[in-house]
């Protein structure tokens, strides 16, 4: 009697540490929340992969402008609308050197002038 309430009382606490095991591993901070957090990882990753080509690009950019000042020139003059002394800028429409418009729409098609040049 003695020994098969031994392994009642074991039997009954291996079941009680499987059901417990279970309920842990299914809950929100079991597996699931385990695969969401790696994909959050992941995700963050590419994140951080994509913003430091940003950065990279961003510094050949400055490098590229510090050491041509003939685009360094041309990049003031265009953002700043800047012009030489005696220089006339046209301005035609709100239309940009690619022929989009400066709100962000398209050209417009019937105008033989909206077409962009290559």
């Amino acid at each position: 009697m003695k020994v098969t309430a031994l392994k009642a009382a074991y039997a009954a606490a291996v079941l009680a540490g499987t059901a417990y095991a279970v309920m842990v591993l299914r809950g929100p901070s079991g597996i699931p929340g385990l695969l969401e957090k790696r994909r959050l990882v992941h995700e963050y990753e590419q994140k951080t992969q994509k913003l430091h080509r940003e950065i990279e690009q961003k510094q050949d950019r400055i490098k590229r402008l510090s050491d041509n000042p003939v685009e360094q020139e041309f990049e003031i003059r265009q953002r700043l609308k800047l012009a030489k002394p005696g220089e006339k800028i046209y301005i035609i429409d709100g239309v940009n050197q690619n022929g989009a418009k400066q709100d962000g729409s398209a050209p417009d098609a019937t105008r033989p002038d909206a077409t962009p040049k290559p």
